[in-house]
């Protein structure tokens, strides 16, 4: 308790020299991705279940198109949440993404995996523990998973457009951001990231809760080379056999191993 306690009071958002830094390093590994794009069709075979991808706050479905089309050609049923940008939170759009995850389960007649980004991953996250039963697992790339939004450069925005307390806590739900669902559960996280401590998408606890940290930036987490690795190796488990990530050969090379406490 104490810990968590400190941990609160000394949150903080990233350095403003690593948020102007953002737009040119985003698009440094949109250019990776694509450049490397043959290579990333190599990566492990899905099964065919479903993976719904949420995007950032202030984000649509175009922001994810590279990692859902790449997840298909993998051979997942990849969909974006037809639901425009992500910028209001309120129990319309919690709901209509619910609605997103029993469409999927029931059309594909499986558990389904959801891949959020940023605001995406809290999503994610709430709608596992929401239905569980219907969740094969949870992957959040650098998402403010704390419940103290000062790990943000974007709070300020994100309350102006949806107060201290967005409607779903006014209702009981989104609290206690930081407790993982009862589903295998990745934080992909980096500690250069401008928009979000690092700190504040590190995930504590034990069972199938786990961090990976990549080299990136907040925005071009969704098409980095190393998270899109982690995302599919993650994806490609068969359902009920959850084991830590651990890269192979040459590929361990690009994943740090700090201390993520």
């Amino acid at each position: 308790m104490t810990e968590t306690r400190t941990r609160e009071r000394t949150a903080r958002p990233p350095s403003r020299l690593l948020a102007l830094a953002e737009p040119g390093r985003a698009i440094g590994e949109l250019a990776s991705f694509y450049a490397l794009r043959p290579l990333l069709g190599m990566l492990p075979r899905g099964d065919g279940h479903g993976v719904l991808v949420l995007p950032g706050f202030m984000a649509g479905d175009y922001s994810t198109l590279p990692l859902r089309n790449l997840l298909r050609d993998l051979g997942y049923d990849a969909v974006g949440w037809n639901l425009g940008r992500n910028v209001h939170v309120d129990d319309a759009r919690v709901s209509a993404m619910m609605e997103c995850v029993d469409a999927l389960f029931e059309r594909t007649g499986r558990k389904v995996s959801i891949v959020g980004w940023s605001l995406g991953g809290v999503f994610a996250r709430e709608l596992a523990k929401q239905a569980p039963e219907k969740v094969r697992l949870v992957i959040s790339l650098g998402s403010p998973i704390s419940d103290d939004r000062n790990h943000t450069n974007a709070r300020r925005l994100f309350e102006w457009l949806n107060g201290d307390e967005p409607e779903p806590m006014r209702a009981g739900k989104f609290r206690k951001l930081g407790d993982a669902p009862p589903v295998p559960t990745t934080s992909i996280l980096t500690k250069t990231d401008g928009i979000v401590h690092w700190r504040g998408s590190v995930q504590h606890g034990g069972g199938k809760v786990e961090n990976i940290e990549v080299h990136a930036s907040h925005c071009g987490l969704g098409v980095n080379p190393a998270a899109v690795y982690a995302i599919a190796d993650r994806l490609a488990q068969p359902e009920g056999a959850w084991k830590p990530f651990r890269p192979r050969g040459l590929a361990a090379l690009v994943f740090p191993r700090s201390d993520l406490h």
